[in-house]
């Protein structure tokens, strides 16, 4: 019959395969980070070649376009893993079901990129593209944090998430601009969806720094030179200041291109500095787990070697400060049976601390579903942007004095008296 201590092991190796997973889960989620600041890069590239009618960044574009195989070939393997190992992962369904959205994205972006090449789409239409194929790969990250059960892991998976999230809307922020400088044009629209952009970036940042620690959040303000971010502020001030309709000077697009560039080169510093520390997180955690499991299997097997019980404890309460007699041949007898039920008490104690601050950490990305729930539901009901949609809650918010995530709670509850077809 099987003791206490033989499933305090089989919890300790089921542990093991959860961060074993984790692990592969997390490198992944670095590779994904490397694709997407790939397609960031060619995303303001094309727009500048289609807002120059060809005339600039076709070799560099070129280039890019090489470089995104590249890790476009280790996600695409990456995901395969994960499929061939899909009976250990816990969200499995969510998982798999935004790999399956996201893969034919990937597959039709050579076709996208030769409409590119052949200047036959607006500028726009290739920044709706791109960000609808990152967003898909953004999607397979929030999976990922939200399907990691050990705190810690996911505490750096959502402070990754969002920086990821917040660098994309930077980079859809430089091809924002890089067409409204080319082209020589800005309208209200442009000026508005603009500030958006910058509003969704401090806001994931906020989590970000919230969820990241002080080392990671450090390295954040240092890759944020205060020269720099005072060129960004005046480009920006140019562009979205001025009164709608005004022309923009287009020799100040590479400008603003190489200066923006320069902010999202920094962002995958930290971002790689991310990957790299959870790689190290899952890596110590297994260690760790290996090094208890055998000290417990060599204790299990030694007690049976010796026909040892831990059975006749259970219900005893020794002093405090019981311990074995010094000539005692083994430190076995009560001492021993004690210190295998702590071992036991401990481990569920572990583990309930760890379900209860993966709660809290959960927290935040529930609050993010609900968010992004409701503004779909006003963007189909009303006919909003997502951008309108968004700054519809933020206003409700502000006028009632409440958190974004209450007011997106009550649109929810809301959503069968919400008017269709109708616009504001």
């Amino acid at each position: 019959m099987k003791s206490g201590l033989s499933f305090l092991i089989a919890a300790l190796r089921c542990e093991i395969d959860e961060l074993d997973q984790l692990a592969r889960t997390s490198a992944l989620v670095g590779t994904i980070g490397r694709l997407v600041h790939a397609l960031q890069r060619e995303r303001g590239l094309s727009n500048v070649l289609l807002a120059s009618a060809g005339r600039r960044f076709a070799a560099e574009r070129g280039e890019q376009i090489a470089d995104g195989r590249k890790f476009e070939d280790i996600v695409r393997a990456g995901f395969e893993q994960l499929e061939a190992d899909a009976h250990r992962i816990g969200n499995g369904a969510r998982l798999f079901s935004r790999i399956a959205w996201v893969l034919p994205g990937l597959d039709a972006l050579p076709h996208l990129r030769g409409r590119i090449g052949q200047l036959g789409m607006q500028p726009a239409d290739a920044t709706t593209a791109f960000v609808k194929l990152i967003a898909g790969l953004l999607a397979v990250v929030f999976e990922a944090a939200d399907g990691a059960t050990d705190p810690e892991i996911s505490r750096l998976l959502v402070a990754m998430f969002n920086f990821m999230q917040g660098k994309e809307f930077a980079g859809q922020e430089r091809a924002c601009g890089a067409a409204a400088f080319t082209s020589g044009l800005n309208d209200s629209a442009r000026q508005q969806q603009w500030l958006h952009l910058i509003e969704s970036q401090e806001r994931c940042f906020h989590v970000f720094v919230e969820f990241s620690g002080p080392g990671l959040a450090a390295q954040w303000q240092t890759n944020l030179p205060p020269a720099q971010t005072a060129e960004l502020e005046r480009l920006r001030r140019i562009a979205c200041a001025a009164p709608a309709g005004v022309p923009l000077n287009p020799e100040l697009s590479p400008t603003w291109f190489d200066c923006s560039s320069r902010r999202i080169d920094g962002m995958q510093v930290v971002e790689e500095r991310l990957a790299a520390d959870l790689r190290k997180l899952c890596e110590s955690k297994i260690a760790q787990a290996r090094s208890e499991l055998a000290a417990h299997e060599a204790l299990l097997a030694q007690l049976t070697a010796e026909g040892r019980s831990t059975a006749t404890a259970f219900f005893d309460t020794p002093a405090a400060d019981a311990v074995p007699p010094l000539n005692a041949k083994a430190p076995y007898g009560r001492q021993l049976e004690r210190s295998i039920l702590e071992m036991v008490q401990e481990q569920s104690q572990r583990l309930q601390a760890m379900s209860d601050e993966l709660d809290t950490v959960r927290a935040t990305l529930n609050e993010r579903k609900l968010v992004e729930r409701a503004k779909g539901l006003l963007m189909a009901h009303r006919q909003l942007s997502e951008e309108e949609a968004h700054k519809m809650l933020r206003q409700t918010a502000m006028n009632q004095n409440r958190r974004v995530v209450d007011v997106a709670e009550s649109v929810l509850s809301m959503a069968e008296y919400l008017p269709r077809g109708t616009s504001t």
